[in-house]
Formats: structure tokens, C-alpha cells, sequence
């Protein structure tokens, strides 16, 4: 370990007064306030801030260098998992069939189809060309129903604001049209002569869509809608069919969805005004919408019908049922066959509808956990459906489906070139009990020789929010902590939907707290069943998940040896504060609105983990942040770091890097987010030990 001193950030008073409470924030001034110009270009950040963040990252390289050897052999380790020269399994539609391909020691796909038989291969684009130095990163590709011509976008400042491109298939050439300041996805009209888009403002929100006849100047696009309500997000896309564009306004509790012909391009037309708490999302088949709700106290959703020609709730019959404690997570449509997705105590299925009969058949498997997803591909009028099946043990495999016919075919099964044995490994799915009772699912992978005597350290991730679930899949990265002699671990708790919409609602807003006691309570249970030993673990999270790093650092320091918060969200009380952020508005139905309700403004400072931190010990501590971030942004880990650098008692190592030209999903390129990984799993390798 170096003994370079660690940065000490400059204090200077920060007062503020809400619902009769002064408090002072002597870190704010990290928070450049020319935020939104850095977002564009980080060049123009503050030199005393940059001076400080380099500082920092100088700091992190020097503690970290005695690591180098350990993070190389993980890195080659995880490299060597990937078949670096690959191709995704195509999907066929019309005459052709589009995949994506990976080459040895490239660092970004190619976007390629052939004939629908699969000769006469090109390359539409290579994302390696396209990128050049620097960050990059695609917003995803369309291809013209016509085939002729290929959308596609481009961050390169990780900032996410995308410009949109157009290439003619033919010539390879791009076209003069060139679009910015995007979310990046394009949603082609029926005959491939225009698209829709949807913009972002200064503020980092997608507020307006617009609609883009090809060879016209951009500045002229007819804006289709515009949110008024900056609590709202919107987005655009298609129903399965094609049939139809869906502008969704939404925020994380509440849906509208408007519609437009794909083929006549008229107005855009009102499916259900928006009311509190109620969300909806759409697709169609013969006439009918399908539409996904929540709607007369159907927290765990279920599937109506209404007449595209009369589309308003009064109109709407149930097709399937609420059925409390089955989460009906997503759903697609063919034109004979309804295919949903279901949970049920956090293990997946999919289900198969006949649309005429009514007759169903379900899609599920016997491990004790795995993750199971589908797709329907681009073709709507057929019986085919595509579904990926993994587990902690069992590498990712691709299966077509004929409905007709229930035959199965299995397209392709990862391959590992460096071995992998499944048996070599273990998967477990444990309960622990949280303190008011409540059984929080546990995911474990250790390998098969491994004894429970509480001498392995072990890796707890987390995450617990937005009703995302923490899906128990095949991780080639894992593998590198596992044949350590390292456990994994996922608690998956509430704030997500692992045992339906109950498990979220218990999860946000004044029940916040109940996510990070979860988690303290998976990690106690670990010790007890003699997975690890207290002090022996290291946690890990990201983004919410790092907000989750930093709650149970205040809450049971003693519990972990090691706390790896990545893009934390740990100043959540200053930044629902603020409602000049990106994302603070439409994340005030998640954590509450301190502006206005001093219930909330006491609720989220007893928890926001940069208002906790005390003068006391903590675990060792790996941050990391993004610069060009607008989801969690980079003076929230800064001040966190800066705050705990003036308190805490211990000599254990806390460690911040900000990569200076990335954002929220770190650096571009998948050999270097390995790198980024590898400097994780190194940190919590030399921060926990084997006691035996």
C-alpha cells in the first residue's frame, strides 16, 4: 500500500433552510454550477474541482498499484471466459436475417444480417469504426421496415445525449440527416420514408417527440407532443405488429399512452388519461388493444382488451386475471398467440396463449434459481418465439420455440474457451428474515467443495429499487471471485419485484428503510448458516444499489469487511431537493418530495447516507464515479468521499476514482468495463480473507 496522504476537500458553508431546519453543506461547492455545460463538454469543469477529483484519482492509482498483478490475472481470467470472435443467433424478417458479431480484441459489435437463409453475409455497421478514441457508446440500431435504410446513434461523451444517423444500405453511405440531442431510438413510420424521436432538454429530460420526414432539415421536424409535467419522462416505440406508434409518458407509478397509425400518420390519440399510481402499457393484435394495468387494484398487474377504435378504460375487459403474489412482468403479442411473463417467489415462467381458444401452456425449469426471459423476434404473423435461459451454473442458451408444434430447438449455448464445468459449482436459494418478519430470497454460487465453517469470504451485491429485479443468471465474471474460494451472493430485496409489486411498494417511499434492513439481515443470515464469518464480507451496489453501499455502511459497519459503491446515489436528500436535476422530479413518486412534505424531507434524512455519516469506524471503501453522469452525478460520491475522509475513526482504505470522459455505465468498450471489474474484484479479494 502506498502512504500517500489521501485529499482532504476544502470546507466552505453551505446554508440552506427547508421547512424550518437550517443545515450546512460545506462539500456543495464540488457541484459545479455550470453542470450542464460539462454534461456536453467536461473540459469546462471548474479547475478547482478538477484539480480536486484528479486528486482523488491520483490517490486511487497510487493505493491501488500493488494490485496491478492480481487485477491482470482477473482480467485475463474473465477474457478468457468470452469467445472474443461471435455471433448472436439471427432474427429472421422478410428476406433477411439481422444479427450482431463480435471480433477477436474489438472492443464493439457489428450490426450484420444475410439472406433469411442465412448466405450472402454483410456488415450494416461496425461500432469499432465507428468509435475511434474515446468514450463511445451505441444507442442501438433500427433498420427501416423496407429494409433499405439502417437508424442508428451515438454517445461519445457518456453524458447520454445521442445524435441519430442514417444510413443508406445500399451505398453504406450515411445520409444528410443528423439529429441531436437525443435519447437515441428512432421508431420507423409503416413506410419507411420517416421516423419519430424523442429530444432532451438542458435538463437531461426526454420532453418532446418529434417526427422526421428523410432528406428535410431537422430544425423543421413537426414536434408530435410535449410533456408539460416535468415529473414525466416520455418515450417512443411501436406495438409488435407494427401497427402502431406508442408515445408513453410516465414517471416510475404512473403511464399514458398515446397512439398514432404507423401506416396513415394522423394525430395522435388518448388511450386512458393519466390518474396517480395507475400504469398501463400497450400492444395489439386483430383490432384489439392488449393492455398491461394495474388498474382497480391490480398491483401485480393483469392483461385487458379494448377496440383500437375505442380504446378508453370503459371499454376494457380482462382477458387475464389479477392473481395477487404472481407478478405479470411483460408480455408480447403474434397474431394468434399471447406470450407474458410471470414471477412467482422470484423464479420466472413464461406463458403461451392462444388468442382464439383461450388454451395456455407454460415455459418454466427446476433449478433452484435462473433467470428466463423471451422475444418474439420481428415477425408478427408466425408461431415462433425465441427464449434465453441461464443459471449461476449454467451458461446462457438460446431456444427457438414453435407454438404449433411445441418443438424446441436449442440455437446455441455460451461457450466458455478457458472451461467451465457446471459441476464444479453449487446454486442455493436461502431466505433470511428480515426484522419485521419478512423472508428475503438469498441467491448463492459457491463451488462445489466448499464447506459452510465460516471461514470463506463472500460477496453480497444488492440493489432494491424501482421494482428492478436482480435476475440469478450465468455471471462469467463471478467465476473469478467464486474459484477463489470466495461466495456470491445476491440478496434480493425489497425495492425490487422479486415476489411481486408488495415487494416494491415495501421497498420505496416510507418504507425505504426495509431495503437496506433486508440486506443486513441476508448478510447476518450468511453468518449464521456459516457462509462467512461477520466483518468477512464485502458489498457491493451500484447507482441505487450504491445508495444501498452507503445506508448499511452507516447502519452495520461492523458486518462487512469491504463497501464497493459504484455511480452511488448518496446524497439524496440534496438532490430531491433540487429540482433542476435530471432525474429529480420523476423520482419523486419513488422517495418522496421534500420540497414539499416535511414527512418526507425527515424521512429521507434519516436514511440519505451523506447526511448519516458519523465519526465513528467504517469498512474499507471502493467508490467509483462518472463525470459526464446525469443519473447519479459526480458530486454525489465526491462529497460522500470528502465527508468521510473528515469523520470516520478508522485507517482502513476509502478510494474514489471518477473516470474524467464517462458516465453512468462506466467506461465503453467490453474489454475495458473488464478492467473495471477486475479493479473491483481485487479490492474486495485483499479486503476480506480466508480465516482457516
Amino acid at each position: 500500500m502506498s502512504d500517500l496522504t489521501p485529499p482532504k476537500a476544502a470546507k466552505k458553508d453551505h446554508l440552506t433552510t427547508h421547512h424550518g431546519i437550517e443545515r450546512n453543506d460545506p462539500y456543495h461547492w464540488l457541484r459545479d454550477d455550470n453542470w450542464q455545460q460539462v454534461m456536453r463538454d467536461p473540459e469546462v469543469l471548474d479547475k478547482d474541482i478538477r484539480a480536486y477529483l484528479e486528486a482523488e484519482n491520483a490517490f486511487f492509482e497510487a493505493h491501488m498499484d500493488d494490485s496491478a498483478a492480481l487485477r491482470e490475472e482477473i482480467y485475463a481470467e474473465i477474457r478468457g471466459r468470452i469467445k472474443e470472435d461471435d455471433s448472436s443467433v439471427p432474427f429472421k424478417d422478410g428476406d433477411f436475417a439481422y444479427f450482431t458479431r463480435t471480433l477477436e480484441g474489438q472492443q464493439y459489435p457489428q450490426i450484420c444480417r444475410s439472406d433469411r437463409d442465412g448466405g450472402n453475409e454483410h456488415v450494416l455497421i461496425d461500432m469499432n469504426k465507428e468509435a475511434g478514441e474515446g468514450y463511445f457508446r451505441s444507442g442501438g440500431t433500427s433498420h427501416s421496415p423496407d429494409h433499405k435504410l439502417l437508424a442508428w446513434s451515438a454517445d461519445r461523451k457518456g453524458s447520454e445525449y445521442f445524435t441519430i444517423f442514417v444510413r443508406d444500405l445500399n451505398t453504406g453511405e450515411e445520409l444528410e440527416d443528423k439529429i441531436e440531442s437525443t435519447t437515441g431510438g428512432v421508431t420507423w413510420a409503416a413506410d419507411s420514408k420517416s421516423f419519430f424521436y424523442t429530444v432532451q432538454d438542458e435538463n437531461h429530460r426526454p420532453h418532446k417527440v418529434f417526427h422526421h420526414y428523410l432528406g428535410e432539415d431537422p430544425a423543421n421536424d413537426k414536434m408530435i407532443y410535449e410533456e408539460p409535467d416535468s415529473g414525466f419522462f416520455l418515450g417512443v416505440g411501436k406495438t409488435n405488429s407494427g401497427n402502431y406508434i406508442l408515445i408513453d409518458s410516465h414517471d416510475h407509478e404512473t403511464s399514458e399512452v398515446r397512439f398514432i397509425d404507423a401506416h396513415k400518420l394522423d394525430a395522435p390519440t388518448l388511450i386512458a388519461e393519466r390518474k396517480n399510481g395507475h400504469e398501463y402499457h400497450v400492444d395489439d393484435a386483430n383490432g384489439l388493444f392488449y393492455i398491461h394495468t394495474n388498474t382497480d387494484g391490480a398491483e401485480d398487474y393483469k392483461l385487458v382488451t379494448a377496440p383500437v377504435a375505442e380504446p378508453g378504460m370503459e371499454n376494457w375487459q380482462d382477458l387475464v386475471p389479477h392473481r395477487p403474489g404472481v407478478l405479470l412482468k411483460g408480455y408480447f403479442l403474434k397474431s394468434r398467440y399471447l406470450i407474458r411473463k410471470e414471477e412467482f417467489e422470484g423464479l420466472p415462467r413464461v406463458i403461451v396463449r392462444e388468442l382464439d381458444s383461450g388454451t395456455e401452456e407454460e415455459i418454466s425449469f427446476k433449478e433452484e434459481a435462473y433467470t428466463l426471459s423471451v422475444a418474439g423476434g420481428y415477425e408478427f404473423d408466425n408461431d415462433e418465439i425465441r427464449y434465453y435461459y441461464s443459471s449461476p451454473t449454467t451458461p446462457p442458451q438460446v431456444f427457438d420455440y414453435k407454438i404449433e408444434t411445441k418443438e424446441r430447438t436449442l440455437r446455441k449455448t455460451q461457450e466458455i474457451p478457458s472451461g467451465h464445468n457446471p459441476a464444479d459449482y453449487v446454486t442455493r436459494r436461502l431466505f433470511a428474515t428480515a426484522p419485521d418478519g419478512a423472508q428475503v430470497p438469498v441467491t448463492i454460487l459457491h463451488r462445489a467443495d466448499f464447506k459452510p465453517d465460516g471461514s470463506a469470504p463472500l460477496m453480497l451485491y444488492g440493489y432494491g429499487s424501482y421494482g428492478m429485479s436482480m435476475g440469478a443468471g450465468f455471471s462469467i465474471t463471478t467465476l473469478s471471485l467464486v474459484d477463489r474460494g470466495m461466495v456470491y451472493a445476491i440478496a434480493h430485496i425489497r425495492g425490487g419485484m422479486e415476489k411481486g409489486y408488495n415487494w416494491y411498494k415495501a421497498g420505496k417511499k416510507h418504507n425505504k428503510k426495509n431495503t437496506f434492513s433486508d440486506f443486513i439481515a441476508a448478510g447476518e443470515m450468511l453468518v449464521e448458516q456459516g457462509y462467512t464469518s461477520k466483518g468477512n464480507i464485502a458489498a457491493m451496489g451500484g447507482s441505487a444499489g450504491g445508495m444501498l453501499m452507503g445506508a448499511v455502511a452507516n447502519q452495520a459497519p461492523e458486518l462487512f469487511g469491504s463497501i464497493i459503491a459504484l455511480v452511488p446515489f448518496v446524497d439524496v436528500l440534496n438532490t430531491m431537493l433540487d429540482d433542476t436535476l435530471p432525474l429529480t422530479p420523476p423520482e419523486w413518486p419513488e422517495w418522496g418530495n421534500p420540497i414539499t412534505s416535511k414527512e418526507d424531507y425527515d424521512y429521507i434524512a434519516s436514511y440519505s447516507p451523506y447526511d448519516n455519516v458519523e465519526a465513528k469506524d467504517y469498512p474499507a471503501m471502493f467508490v467509483m464515479a462518472g463525470l459526464t453522469d446525469p443519473r447519479v452525478t459526480y458530486w454525489e460520491p465526491a462529497k460522500w468521499v470528502a465527508k468521510l475522509r473528515d469523520l470516520k475513526t478508522d485507517a482502513n482504505p476509502l478510494i474514489f476514482k471518477t473516470h474524467m470522459g464517462a458516465g453512468h455505465a462506466g467506461m465503453s468498450g467490453r474489454f475495458e468495463k473488464i478492467k473495471e471489474t477486475a479493479l473491483a474484484y481485487a479490492f474486495a479479494l485483499r479486503t476480506t480473507k480466508r480465516l482457516k
